[in-house]
């Protein structure tokens, strides 16, 4: 198949492995992931639902939580559909696109995340450090560019791994020992050199890794000084409960992707590659609408209003 002018590959498709050296495992994980997925849907869904009714919800903190709960969908849609059906069918097989537009897609929704964290970090600064210009300072304009900065950025810092890993040929084998096309796995089936491919991966990640992580960690050094300052116990436990379902997700989030960076590519670390995906892909998109819903009071609220309801509406 030809990529470019330059640059020619033998393979077509390319055969997903997953967790096929455990077929006594296959029915149970695709009944948990199964299970984890639908709650993933109904829960981020529940969330874009609430702070779309609940006009007191209409702030830049829930206007950010309803943004990262698309992210959760879209990402975590990207791999799990495909998984699952791994996990049943005998034919594991991906086009050679359609594996290069999974990498694309999530590798933008990751970054998009990432800074959508950081983002929110910088919101929770301002809302507990400047409360009485919180309004003014955190505008609907500014609040749209930085969303749409974040996502304009996933999609370039993609877009330009994507490239780099269409620069190479694939003339070898066509087994990815993974259950998606993650870009270590994709990486080791070339026959080409990877250094430039490499090389463009190692500069985005170490740059958004550590400019989000840097907003985020000033963010939240401001933020406990803040705090410290504050005379009263109920200023302290307000401001503590404001970014502590923040800080719960942030920690998720960033330690699974630093435990990925710090695993060496090896063979025997295949499973431990493939298990901490799972926990990224499909377990996080999962446990972020818990952690700010059961954290949350109006969210609590308005959920349990909306459930009430329905359940009249159908009763009636």
């Amino acid at each position: 198949m030809e990529l470019d002018e330059g640059n020619q590959s033998s393979v077509t498709t390319f055969i997903l492995l997953g967790f096929s050296e455990y077929p006594h495992l296959q029915m149970p994980l695709f009944l948990v992931f199964l299970t984890v997925y639908t709650v993933t849907l109904v829960g981020n869904l529940g969330i874009i639902m609430v702070v779309r009714i609940n006009p007191k919800l209409h702030t830049p903190m829930y206007f950010f939580l309803s943004h990262l709960s698309f992210l959760d969908i879209c990402y975590s849609s990207v791999f799990t559909p495909k998984l699952l059906e791994t996990l049943v069918t005998e034919d594991r097989s991906i086009s050679f696109k359609g594996c290069i537009v999974q990498f694309f897609f999530i590798c933008a929704f990751v970054i998009t995340e990432m800074f959508m964290l950081a983002v929110m970090a910088y919101d929770r600064f301002v809302a507990v450090c400047n409360p009485l210009l919180y309004t003014v300072a955190m505008s609907q304009k500014l609040c749209a560019l930085l969303v749409a900065g974040t996502y304009t950025w996933g999609g370039i810092c993609s877009l330009t791994l994507t490239y780099s890993l269409l620069e190479l040929s694939y003339c070898g084998s066509n087994i990815i020992n993974h259950f998606g096309c993650e870009y270590s796995a994709i990486l080791s089936l070339s026959c080409s050199d990877p250094y430039f491919s490499q090389m463009t991966c190692l500069v985005i990640s170490t740059f958004n890794e550590a400019c989000s992580l840097l907003i985020i960690l000033a963010s939240y050094i401001f933020i406990v000084v803040t705090i410290i300052k504050m005379p009263s116990a109920g200023g302290l436990q307000k401001a503590f409960s404001t970014c502590a379902s923040h800080l719960t997700a942030i920690t998720i989030f960033h330690g699974i992707i630093l435990l990925l960076y710090c695993v060496p590519n090896s063979k025997s670390s295949w499973l431990l590659v493939k298990v901490a995906t799972v926990f990224f892909t499909v377990m996080i998109p999962m446990l972020n609408p818990l952690i700010y819903s059961l954290r949350n009071k109006d969210v609590k609220d308005t959920a349990r209003k909306l459930i009430h309801t329905k359940l009249l509406s159908h009763s009636m």
